[in-house]
């Protein structure tokens, strides 16, 4: 997808959206038929989706506050998804009211509810763009206005990088944004995975939607941060990435990895 083709806006509502199904799973109401009945495909094909989606945003609420704490003051959110509360300019600016975040999505309606709730600051801003076009991410002039290259970002790919396959070269997309940022930034990442359970049925839910489900082995998701320092406990599934709760019942079948890595000097 071009640039081009997102500023046309076109919103395609015969397909499943990820974004909106995802909304549809946790509660919202920003999504259509085609994808509640994906939504219920997919809890039917993989019984934990829910408690995994719901782990996967304390996952990222958790690690925001982390690198928050660590003292990065600037977050670039790529695939942030429809608005689900506390969003994450609203748990970053708790812990430090000053921190600026950029939020980028590929679906208009994901830009267009997004853009009604940020922030009259201007310090909080949505683009619309495509991960697989790093570069137009990292060169966009309102990614720019927000994001200061010079000094350390956070970089969040959480719950995106599995609907690239591997003919859209990830590991690339990843290593472009990451030669963008300076030493001291911190990359927050999750990603899907069949490595507890067979989700063969659920890939086949995502062959019908606006991108396919590529679920990757913990081998194959660590690579993802080459050129990064993972911090402990390493890769983990969501769940168990330092919990600031006990973890709900059912954790250990959670198909989702998470982890945090800050790229060294």
């Amino acid at each position: 997808m071009t640039q081009d083709d997102l500023r046309a806006g076109q919103i395609d509502t015969s397909r499943p959206h990820p974004a909106r199904i995802y909304d549809y799973l946790l509660g919202g109401k920003d999504n259509y038929e085609v994808d509640q009945q994906a939504g219920d495909e997919l809890a039917t094909a993989a019984p934990e989706v829910r408690i995994g989606l719901r782990a996967n945003r304390a996952f990222l609420q958790r690690a925001v506050r982390y690198v928050v704490g660590s003292g990065v003051r600037q977050i670039l959110d790529i695939g942030t998804g429809l608005p689900t509360s506390p969003n994450v300019h609203e748990v970053a600016q708790k812990v430090a009211p000053d921190v600026r975040v950029a939020y980028v999505d590929n679906d208009p309606i994901v830009n267009g509810h997004a853009g009604a709730l940020l922030s009259g600051s201007g310090t909080t801003s949505i683009v619309l763009a495509d991960l697989r076009d790093p570069q137009a991410i990292v060169d966009h002039p309102e990614i720019r206005r927000i994001i200061d290259f010079d000094e350390p970002v956070a970089l969040l790919l959480v719950a995106i990088l599995h609907f690239l396959t591997e003919a859209e070269k990830p590991e690339e997309v990843v290593a472009t944004l990451r030669d963008a940022l300076p030493a001291g930034s911190f990359l927050v990442l999750s990603h899907a995975t069949d490595d507890f359970a067979d989700r063969s049925a659920a890939k086949a839910i995502y062959s019908k939607a606006t991108a396919t489900l590529n679920l990757r082995s913990r081998p194959e998701v660590e690579r993802f941060f080459d050129g990064f320092e993972l911090l402990e406990p390493g890769l983990a599934q969501a769940p168990f990435w330092r919990p600031d709760t006990t973890p709900p019942p059912r954790s250990s079948e959670i198909g989702f990895y998470g982890g945090v890595a800050r790229k060294p000097a």
